[in-house]
């Protein structure tokens, strides 16, 4: 089937109707209908349409939030600032990597429905948190013990999301905006990107304690030093952080004020989200003229498309049409999708269609992530589905002609791959994370005797150790429970795999039932002291356990370096660094009157090194500021 249309016009067979030339007015409602009503066969876009229409059209924008530079970079700081989760491991970003198409460079294995590992049903989706309880202490899953947790579907792009109406697979994520502290109407519409900005981040798999709330993420924030964790910052990054200094200072100048909000930090990343358009594809190229763009191969591959039953679903420019379908991927009982949404019977086992774009960056495709290449797709295509989905969409099955798989295969891989995407050039640049880090920080290293039953304890050492960190903890696994641990912890390296320590904390009563399921959690906030950069402490698990040697079972050892004092935020007079400036300044000030070399906290409120009256005159001038 030949591409017959004029430039501007949109050329649509239906089943028993003939060529149907569509204006560029009306050919979204036809299309809308001829699917929903199951007579289209296919799509067919000529080059030359496009090439009238342009590329992807505006970014929808809702009133409320208006896409400005200073939000824009605000965004972009917060997606990929790891301390936006409760134990500084998870950044938006950790997730969504624009060198994986968007989605989880490093995806993880999900037991599925039921629960048993490396079963037909398992899921590849992300690594999250380790669970922890409304008080932050470790608590074993069900699942995945004391090891990180991991979602039940696969990560979803953040490139060109913004043209979705709702998001996440199910779409749940509605283009109304409820402001979750408030519970009113904060955006009434194209307000997806909000909506779902702000699920992860109190998400107890993904990015949250239980019982995690806002109050608590923007209690954090204000204190925190901007991207404390992260190196290699992009220059638009690197320059903020460095011109504000603090989160309020950034929210200031994206908002007009300091106050921080569950609203504006949704506000915020969703409008960094809304740039990260894709649209530099050697295809975007060849539909706005450039001939010698798509390859000959990929020029075929392009014309197959175009007259295939892929474009039905897979509609250009997006490669998506943002709608819902079942393709039988799995047992409709495992995950019914979109009906959890809207309740609706007819839309059980439906999910978002992906879009074809950058798809040769992913590492994984599908909502469950079981297909690793484009062939699997296709030839899952064409064969029955998985049983138990009474209403798997009508165009399926569907065949691709083998002369023509590998024409379609290069387009698709290759013509839709923006190079922008691929390289992580900006939009798409990012910070290297501190979980990207090499050598780790904690650092664990080999040790250990064995307890009751031959288990040898383990250490749970994955929170970075920042300056400031007050949520910093050391956690036990594999223990005998019922015991008590106590935690060691030196300034020198250990000898023969054992910590001498120079202080051990108080007895903890070890949690859990049964022989090598014990557990605990130690926190050890790390004060917010400038001068900590370096220090190295050495953490080792002591248990008493009647059947270890000597009676003590030992864990591994955690080689823990402390970092991140200089990113530290400081207000101007703020002689305690407490945020505040108030009377206690001026009392630590004159504690400390004539020191030099002390720290913010020791009465130097101007950071010159030196407690003096110029310190004194600076808490008075800003008497009663807080620095958010």
């Amino acid at each position: 089937m030949q591409c017959v249309g004029t430039p501007g016009v949109l050329v649509v067979f239906a089943v028993g109707r003939g060529r149907s030339p569509v204006g560029k007015k009306e050919k979204e409602s036809l299309v809308d209908k001829l699917v929903s009503s199951r007579a289209l066969t296919c799509v067919i876009v000529c080059a030359a349409s496009f090439r009238a229409l342009g590329a992807l059209p505006a970014v929808p924008v809702p009133p409320g939030n208006p896409i400005t530079e200073s939000k824009r970079v605000l965004g972009k700081i917060l997606f990929w600032d790891e301390q936006l989760s409760s134990d500084n491991t998870t950044s938006c970003g950790t997730c969504h990597r624009a060198g994986a198409g968007g989605g989880d460079p490093l995806p993880a294995r999900h037991p599925g429905a039921d629960g048993a590992f490396n079963t037909p049903d398992d899921v590849f989706g992300s690594a999250g948190l380790i669970k922890a309880n409304a008080a932050d202490d470790f608590d074993r899953d069900v699942t995945f013990a004391l090891n990180r947790q991991v979602t039940a579907r696969s990560a979803n792009p953040m490139i060109n999301a913004a043209y979705a109406t709702d998001l996440f697979w199910d779409g749940r994520a509605r283009t109304q905006f409820i402001d979750p502290q408030t519970g009113a109407v904060a955006l009434f519409n194209n307000a997806a990107l909000e909506s779902q900005a702000v699920g992860p981040v109190v998400s107890s798999v993904e990015m949250a304690h239980a019982d995690r709330n806002w109050d608590q993420v923007i209690e954090k924030l204000r204190t925190a030093g901007p991207m404390a964790l992260a190196t290699n910052l992009p220059s638009d990054v690197a320059q903020a952080v460095g011109s504000s200094g603090t989160y309020p200072s950034l929210f200031e100048a994206a908002f007009g004020d300091r106050q921080i909000t569950a609203s504006r930090i949704a506000m915020a990343i969703a409008t960094y989200e809304r740039t990260l358009i894709s649209d530099q594809a050697p295809w975007d190229r060849f539909v706005a003229g450039d001939a010698g763009a798509l390859t000959p191969g990929q020029q075929a591959g392009w014309n197959f498309f175009q007259a295939s039953e892929c474009a039905i679903c897979h509609v250009p420019p997006l490669f998506t049409d943002n709608l819902f379908r079942n393709i039988a991927l799995r047992p409709n009982g495992e995950d019914i999708g979109r009906q959890a949404v809207t309740g609706l019977a007819g839309d059980r086992g439906k999910f978002k269609t992906a879009s074809l774009r950058n798809l040769a960056t992913r590492p994984n495709l599908m909502h469950t992530g079981q297909f690793t290449n484009v062939n699997q797709v296709f030839a899952f295509y064409a064969g029955p589905g998985a049983p138990g989905n009474p209403n798997r969409d009508p165009i399926l099955p569907s065949a691709v002609p083998p002369p023509q798989i590998n024409a379609i295969t290069d387009f698709i891989v290759n013509g839709l791959t923006d190079p922008r995407v691929r390289l992580e050039q900006f939009p798409f640049d990012r910070p290297r994370l501190h979980t990207e880090s090499a050598p780790l920080n904690p650092l664990l290293i080999a040790a250990g005797s064995a307890g009751t039953g031959g288990f040898v304890p383990r250490i749970i050492a994955n929170c970075p150790p920042n300056a400031g960190n007050s949520g910093f903890k050391i956690g036990l696994d594999r223990a005998l429970a019922g015991a008590t641990a106590r935690l060691a912890i030196a300034t020198v390296p250990p000898v023969g795999g054992v910590v001498n320590p120079t202080t051990l904390s108080d007895p903890i009563v070890v949690a859990g039932v049964g022989t090598g399921n014990g557990f605990a959690t130690f926190h050890w906030p790390i004060p917010r002291d400038r001068t900590m950069d370096g220090q190295v402490y050495f953490m080792q698990w002591r248990i008493a356990d009647p059947a270890a040697p000597d009676g003590v079972a030992l864990s591994n050892i955690a080689q823990v370096t402390l970092f991140g004092g200089s990113a530290l935020p400081h207000c101007p007079g703020d002689a305690d660094d407490n945020f505040v400036v108030n009377f206690s300044d001026v009392t630590v000030s004159l504690a400390n009157f004539g020191a030099a070399g002390v720290p913010f906290r020791a009465g130097d409120s101007n950071g010159d090194g030196v407690v003096d009256f110029a310190d004194l005159t600076m808490t008075l001038a800003r008497w009663g500021n807080q620095c958010m």
